[in-house]
C-alpha cells in the first residue's frame, strides 16, 4: 500500500486518465435495508480485494473486502478516523439526518485520532482488563442459568418455540455491559431500542435524527442520575475524569463514550450469540465435533467470527492523502468501510474451503486470525468480554438443551436492518425434550418479569 503523493505534498486527486482500472468500476450499491452479505461479497473479492460503493444518498464510498489488504488498510499511518477529513462532509454534503452520520462524527475512541484516542481508550480500558473480565466469569455464568430459564419458559408458553434471539442472545451482553456502566435497569429497553434504530442504515431520515436525539437525551439522564449518586463503574469514572477538568474528558465525549460502550457493547455480541448458535444449528457434525472435544467453544466463537462475522461492513475511515491499495485507488477524503464479513471468507487467506463453517480450522497449523474484531490502534476494546459471554452463552445453551434447533428453516429468517451489522432480526428455536437429569427450575425468577421486552 504505498501513497499517490509524496509525504510532504498537499492532498491532490489522481487525474482520472492515471487511475488504475480497478478504481473505475461501477459502484457496487449497498443495500440500506440490509441482507445477508456473503454472496455478494465472494462476487466483489472475485473481482479485487478493494470495491467502489455507493452509500446512501449517492455518497461515494471504497470498501476494503480482501483479507490482507484491510489487514495493512487498519494501521496504515495514513489512515484517519477523525471525520474532519471526511470530505462529503466537510463540504457540506452530508445532511443531518443520514443514516450513517452518526457513526462519523459520535465524539469518542471510534472518530478519534493519535493522543486523543489513547486519551479516551485509556480511560475505558481499566473495565475490560483480562483480569476484570475475568472477575466477571462468575457473574455471567449465574446471568446465563438464569436467562436460560427465562428462554426455557418462553418456549413452554409459545407451543415450544422461542426467540432466542431476543430471550437469552440480546439481553445477555446488555445485562454485563450495562453492569459495567452501572446503568440502571430501566433504561435497557429504550437504549437497546433507541440504539438499534440509530446504527440500521435503512432508517428514514426524520426518524434518525429524532432516535438519535432521544438516545443522547437517554444517555444525558444516565449521566446526571451517576452524578448524584457514584458506584463502582466505569459511568462514575469517566464522569470523575470529566469533573477533574483539563483535558481528560469532555461533556460531549462523555455521552460519545457511552453510547460507543453501550451499542458496541452489545450489539455485537448479540450478533455473534445469533450466528454460532444459527451455525451450530446448521452444521450439526460440527456440533458433533465440538461435543466429542476435537474442537472448543472457544473456537467455535472463534470460527463464528471468522465465517459469519456479527459486523459486516464497519464505517469509517478515511486517506489524509490518495493511496493505492491492492492496486486500487482510495482518493484521499473518502470515506472507506472495512469489509470485515468479506475478508473473513477470504481464500486468499483462509484457503479454498473458507466458505466452510469448521470450528476445527482454527487449530490447523498456519491457520489465520480472523480480523473481525478489528487490527491495529483500533482493536476492539471489548474483545476479551465478548468472546468470555460467547463462550459461557453457547456451552450453557447447548449443555442444557442438547436437542435445540431451529423452528424454521435458516433461509426463512428476516436479515438485520442494514449493512453495518451481520445478523437475523429473530431467530426462533425449538429447544427440545428436557434432560432428566436438568429439569428446568421455575423457582428461579424470570429476568423479564416486571418489564416490558427488548425489542429484538
Amino acid at each position: 500500500m504505498e501513497p499517490v503523493a509524496p509525504a510532504d505534498a498537499p492532498p491532490a486527486r489522481t487525474p482520472p486518465s492515471a487511475r488504475t482500472p480497478q478504481s473505475v468500476r461501477t459502484p457496487h450499491r449497498l443495500d440500506p435495508a440490509g441482507g445477508c452479505p456473503h454472496a455478494d461479497n465472494a462476487r466483489l473479492l472475485a473481482r479485487g480485494a478493494v470495491a467502489p460503493v455507493e452509500l446512501p444518498g449517492g455518497i461515494e464510498g471504497m470498501a476494503v473486502l480482501g483479507h490482507e489488504a484491510l489487514k495493512e488498510f487498519l494501521q496504515h499511518p495514513e489512515v484517519a478516523k477523525d471525520a474532519r477529513h471526511f470530505t462529503a462532509l466537510r463540504e457540506g454534503r452530508i445532511a443531518e439526518g443520514w443514516p450513517l452520520r452518526t457513526f462519523a462524527t459520535v465524539p469518542g475512541m471510534t472518530t478519534a485520532d493519535g493522543a486523543d484516542h489513547r486519551r479516551l481508550r485509556s480511560l475505558a480500558a481499566r473495565a475490560f482488563t483480562p483480569r476484570r473480565v475475568a472477575q466477571l466469569q462468575p457473574w455471567i455464568e449465574e446471568l446465563t442459568d438464569t436467562l436460560l430459564d427465562g428462554l426455557e419458559r418462553a418456549a413452554a408458553t409459545g407451543d415450544g418455540v422461542a426467540d432466542l434471539r431476543r430471550h437469552y442472545a440480546l439481553p445477555l451482553p446488555m445485562g454485563v455491559i450495562c453492569q459495567l456502566l452501572g446503568v440502571d435497569e430501566r433504561f435497557r429497553d429504550r437504549l437497546h431500542h433507541l440504539g438499534s434504530r440509530v446504527v440500521a442504515t435503512g432508517t428514514p431520515p426524520a426518524e434518525a435524527v429524532a432516535a438519535n436525539r432521544e438516545l443522547l437525551a437517554v444517555l444525558g439522564e444516565i449521566a446526571t442520575a451517576k452524578a448524584s449518586e457514584s458506584g463502582d463503574d466505569l459511568t462514575s469514572a469517566l464522569i470523575a475524569a470529566r469533573d477533574e477538568g483539563g483535558d481528560r474528558l469532555s461533556q460531549q465525549e462523555l455521552i460519545g463514550t457511552l453510547l460507543l460502550m453501550i451499542i458496541a457493547g452489545h450489539e455485537t455480541t448479540l450478533n455473534l450469540i445469533t450466528n454460532a448458535v444459527r451455525a451450530l444449528c446448521a452444521h450439526p457434525e460440527q456440533l458433533a465435533l465440538v461435543r466429542a472435544g476435537e474442537a472448543s467453544w472457544a473456537d467455535v466463537v472463534e470460527e463464528t467470527l471468522r465465517w459469519d462475522a456479527p459486523v459486516s461492513y464497519f464505517p469509517f475511515r478515511y486517506p489524509v492523502r490518495d493511496l493505492i491499495v491492492a492496486g486500487t485507488l482510495i482518493a484521499a477524503g473518502t470515506p472507506v468501510l472495512a469489509g470485515y464479513s468479506a475478508a473473513g471468507r477470504d481464500p486468499a487467506a483462509h484457503g479454498p474451503d473458507a466458505g466452510r463453517f469448521d470450528p476445527t480450522r482454527t487449530a490447523r497449523p498456519g491457520a489465520v486470525r480472523h480480523l473481525s474484531l478489528g487490527h491495529g490502534a483500533h482493536y476492539c476494546l471489548g474483545a476479551p468480554l465478548a468472546r468470555l459471554e460467547a463462550t459461557v452463552a453457547l456451552e450453557r445453551l447447548f449443555t442444557r438443551f442438547p436437542a435445540l434447533r431451529l423452528a424454521v428453516p435458516d433461509a426463512d429468517l428476516p436479515p438485520h436492518a442494514g449493512f453495518v451489522g451481520n445478523s437475523v432480526r429473530t431467530l426462533p428455536v425449538r429447544l427440545g425434550p428436557d434432560r432428566p437429569d436438568r429439569p428446568g427450575r421455575p423457582d428461579r425468577p424470570d429476568p423479564g418479569a416486571g418489564r416490558t421486552a427488548m425489542d429484538p
